[in-house]
């Protein structure tokens, strides 16, 4: 088997062993020896994993806002628990990865509408009750002290 026929062997069959090796190699200056394009791959997966995580963690982050704002009778440590972890780690990721503001119009539009679905299911509320466009900004999102009366 050569090198590559190994890297692809240990890839497919032993994920943490393969970072190992290519982390290994990279360090070792061994660049001809690394499995280039399964690495590739896996920054590309990565990347788009942090995205995703983003709209996910919006998602929650609105659909509480909009619980907390059409059920103020229901509001509770646990909801405002929600509200405070989403903005932690929202806050974290940007921190973190600053290139996740790009496109983060795009991404704020697709957590809402996720995040309308998700606060009708858990309240009952019809859908085309709650506005149809975020009433709220990334940046109230992220304020500590904006709870929506």
């Amino acid at each position: 088997m050569n090198p590559s026929e190994i890297s692809q062997n240990i890839y497919e069959h032993d994920f943490c062993a393969w970072l190992d090796r290519n982390a290994g190699l990279l360090r070792e200056g061994k660049l001809s020896e690394i499995d280039v394009e399964n690495i590739a791959e896996e920054l590309e997966t990565m990347g788009k994993s942090q995205h995703r995580e983003l709209v996910s963690r919006l998602k929650i982050l609105f659909a509480h806002l909009l619980k907390w704002q059409f059920e103020p009778r229901y509001r509770s440590k646990s909801w405002k628990g929600t509200i405070i972890e989403q903005r932690q780690q929202i806050r974290g990721l940007l921190e973190t990865s600053p290139s996740l503001k790009h496109g983060i119009d795009e991404k704020l539009t697709r957590a809402y509408a996720d995040a309308v679905e998700y606060a009708a299911n858990e309240t009952g509320i019809p859908e085309a009750d709650f506005p149809e466009i975020c009433p709220y900004s990334l940046e109230q999102g992220l304020d500590k002290n904006f709870y929506p009366d």
